[in-house]
């Protein structure tokens, strides 16, 4: 075990997959030995395969995507980093029209194993913080994958970089030097699609993401001394979603709070409300409730971040509510 950092554990899994792997590659912006990307997202790997293979691009990210994926169809497997998730929509048309779409317009006979890597959400820092998860989330063909702590984090960009379609792999900025993890050195991917209870309870039942991860775990230990046994769940990746996982512990509590950082409209968590109510509508009452971003643009000041975010006491206030009798 290594004692990781988000962003170490993320680079770790990457500097792993391409010694195992000659034909891993990274492109993006600034990722050389200068500037070790954004963050230092790419801290190491360029002193450590050279600039054959941390390729350093210019500033266009649909040029950049397009390239990936036409290494990816030659028969690479490239990781992209944007930086950014809000200039996502600048890739749109190469990612969503033609890269999600390869293996079915090809009948399974050509796939585009393609990692597309972007920092996101609200962090000690100022501006870039939009996650816009439901722009790749809602296209058929992309897996959304978003982890919560460093052991995830290496385990699931191993498992992305061997997946033979595309993967946008969001990283949050609020966790990425936060605090350390123990963190297997082994070859050990997480699978895609592969939900985790982060914390064992019997009386509701809180659905997470990245940060809202971490939210949750500390709502859990205050509402502990409230007598109220909480259930953390966290999906690990948006597409593919476990249901089955979240379905049992809903069934199990018949309370589902769930919380996300992304807009209460259209988060692509907010199915989850909806599968929930139609298998288990025939059984005991079951009560959901929501956490997420107000339906406005993330304010640059730090203040209002965090007076338009939601954190803790929003979860302990919300599972307090669908605690109360009807």
């Amino acid at each position: 075990m290594s004692q990781l950092t988000f962003q170490e554990a993320v680079v770790a899994g990457i500097a792993e997959e391409m010694d195992r792997d000659q034909r891993v590659f990274h492109l993006g912006q600034d990722i050389g030995p200068v500037y070790n990307g954004a963050m230092h997202s790419a801290k190491g790997l360029g002193e450590r395969f050279g600039p054959a293979r941390i390729i350093e691009t210019p500033i266009s990210e649909a040029a950049m995507m397009g390239a990936g994926i036409g290494a990816a169809l030659g028969g690479m497997r490239p990781i992209v980093q944007i930086m950014f998730a809000e200039f996502l929509g600048l890739t749109v048309t190469p990612l969503a029209c033609d890269a999600a779409a390869m293996w079915y317009k090809s009948d399974g006979q050509t796939c585009v194993p393609l990692v597309v890597r972007v920092l996101f959400g609200a962090g000690p820092h100022r501006g870039h913080s939009e996650d816009y998860q439901a722009w790749v989330a809602s296209v058929p063909g992309i897996k959304v994958v978003m982890p919560s702590c460093p052991r995830d984090a290496k385990g699931l960009m191993k498992a992305a970089i061997r997946d033979n379609n595309p993967v946008v792999f969001f990283e949050h900025m609020g966790i990425y030097h936060g605090s350390r993890q123990e963190v297997p050195e082994d070859d050990a991917a997480i699978p895609l699609g592969k939900a985790d209870i982060k914390r064992q309870g019997s009386d509701v039942t809180i659905v997470a993401t990245a940060l809202m991860v971490q939210h949750a775990l500390k709502a859990a230990e205050q509402l502990e001394q409230e007598g109220v046994s909480v259930e953390v769940v966290d999906p690990r990746t948006i597409v593919p979603l476990d249901r089955e996982t979240v379905l049992r512990s809903a069934a199990k509590t018949r309370r589902l709070v769930i919380a996300s950082e992304t807009w209460k409209t259209s988060d692509p968590l907010a199915d989850l409300a909806a599968t929930v109510a139609e298998e288990l509508a025939g059984e005991a009452p079951i009560r959901i409730a929501r956490v997420g971003l107000q339906d406005t643009p993330r304010p640059f000041a730090i203040p209002l971040v965090r007076a338009a975010m939601p954190g803790v006491q929003t979860i302990v206030e919300t599972v307090r509510r669908v605690m109360e009798p009807k």
